[in-house]
């Protein structure tokens, strides 16, 4: 069979594309953290009847449930027979680039008080400067009560931003990625002073009107969780409205479409979805897919389920087990298409991608899906009418990055990385197409069902 590159808004329905765009559109706009994404997914569980692991009082056998893990990871199972058989699961990251609040984050310079940051994951500096910004996150007071802060999310909210150097005074002839310093990721907080007489009136004014709004001292900083992320919501793009253009899209798109797929599918065996933190920084932290957080659930459906030795049995069902990767892609950006390989490369619109390996130069530190596997994934999709593409990262020594696969390769499953490719990926506004976006849902959909 010659492979054919095949158009998804020439074999799907505009009504259908734009339908399921519509619903993603409204998730994405509000999962702009991964504590916000959990919420969110759990909400929608709740809607479709999961109930907590720890509430279930059913039929071991017959189960829809979630588990979630400190409020920034998520795992949920429809359980519909002996897990020693096996499951098909897809596993994603909803963690995503961004800016943090250090621990000690307000300080004032020349009379304007400034939140210090330490940026999360990949990104490209330049792009956080100048623009509208709302910040997300929890905090704990001395006596350890929790405080919600939301700032910027609302249309009649304040927005923050970092401002950049006029180009009238920038006249240093420097690198992009040398010119913006890390530490210059500073976001205006306020410029009034409490008082004239008063050392630090500006800074000493932005934390009176924390404490009136959220009841905060300076010190509560320090046991805080506050993320800086784009003050903009889901755009369409293009003329023919054909683009998502959205912040965080990588990897919440591919959150939200196994999600649905979870929820819409018609399961022969044991099917799961997790959702994982920490990607973006190498899933270290007892959040991300190093965790053994998604194991002790397992092994807990496996004890309720009658398993004497759970340890062994959870062997069993992980070396039955097959896991898609749900993960991004870099499409062709016309203006940089040297980068790729355009004969292995994904290109918006053309369905969703397999990844058979990520990596770097020489394949370091990946998972490379067994051609066994990928065989068995090629004709569930062909077989079911799901419109893919190959993707790889770029040429061979041009760069490269890593997902959650390798990790779920260790403990003995088959895994693909599979997912929509993205124009802009980790920018503040990363760029999608609609109906790769409805193909990637089929394709999990697909996958769960018949893998």
């Amino acid at each position: 069979m010659k492979m054919e590159r095949k158009s998804v808004w020439q074999h799907r329905s505009r009504e259908e594309i734009e339908s399921f765009a519509r619903k993603y559109m409204e998730f994405i706009g509000k999962a702009k953290t991964e504590r916000l994404a959990v919420k969110e997914i759990r909400e929608i569980l709740e809607r479709e009847g999961f109930v907590s692991l720890e509430d279930f009082a059913g039929d071991p056998v017959d189960m829809a449930v979630y588990a979630v893990n400190r409020g920034k990871a998520i795992a949920a199972f429809r359980v519909v027979d002996d897990l020693r058989k096996g499951l098909n699961l897809v596993v994603a990251h909803i963690d995503a680039p961004r800016l943090d609040l250090k621990p000690s984050p307000l300080v004032e310079d020349e009379q304007i008080a400034l939140f210090k940051t330490h940026y999360y994951g990949g990104i490209k500096k330049y792009q956080w400067f100048s623009i509208p910004l709302e910040i997300h996150g929890v905090l704990f007071r001395g006596d350890g009560t929790e405080v919600e802060i939301h700032m910027g999310n609302k249309p009649e909210d304040p927005v923050f931003t970092i401002p950049d150097l006029l180009p009238h005074l920038d006249k240093e002839d420097a690198k992009v990625s040398e010119k913006f310093k890390g530490e210059n990721l500073v976001l205006i907080a306020g410029t009034i002073p409490l008082s004239e007489e008063e050392k630090e009136a500006v800074k000493t004014n932005v934390l009176k009107i924390l404490n009136e709004m959220y009841g905060i001292s300076e010190e509560d900083f320090v046991s805080g969780e506050i993320e800086v992320v784009p003050a903009f919501p889901p755009r369409e793009v293009g003329v023919d409205r054909s683009l998502i253009g959205a912040y965080g899209q990588d990897d919440r798109i591919c959150a939200y479409t196994a999600l649905r797929a979870l929820l819409s599918a018609s399961p022969k065996k044991s099917i799961g979805v997790i959702f994982f933190d920490k990607e973006e920084i190498g899933s270290d932290g007892n959040t991300g897919a190093k965790a053994r957080f998604y194991l002790r659930v397992l092994r807990q459906i496996l004890k309720m389920q009658g398993a004497k030795d759970s340890e062994f049995a959870l062997d069993e069902v992980l070396e039955k087990s097959s896991v898609i990767s749900a993960d991004v892609c870099a499409a062709v950006d016309p203006p940089y298409k040297d980068v790729h390989d355009l004969h292995n490369a994904p290109r918006l619109g053309y369905g969703v991608a397999l990844v058979k390996y990520t990596g770097a130069r020489g394949k370091y530190s990946t998972n490379d899906a067994h051609a066994e596997f990928v065989a068995r994934v090629r004709r569930v999709l062909n077989e079911r009418d799901v419109i893919w593409q190959v993707a790889t990262l770029g040429k061979v020594d041009q760069g490269g990055g890593g997902t959650i696969a390798k990790f779920f390769a260790e403990r003995g499953t088959d895994v693909i990385d599979m997912g929509p490719a993205l124009l802009g990926m980790h920018s503040p506004f990363e760029i999608s197409s609609k109906a790769d976006l409805l193909e990637t849902y089929n394709a999990y959909r697909s996958l769960l069902e018949d893998l």
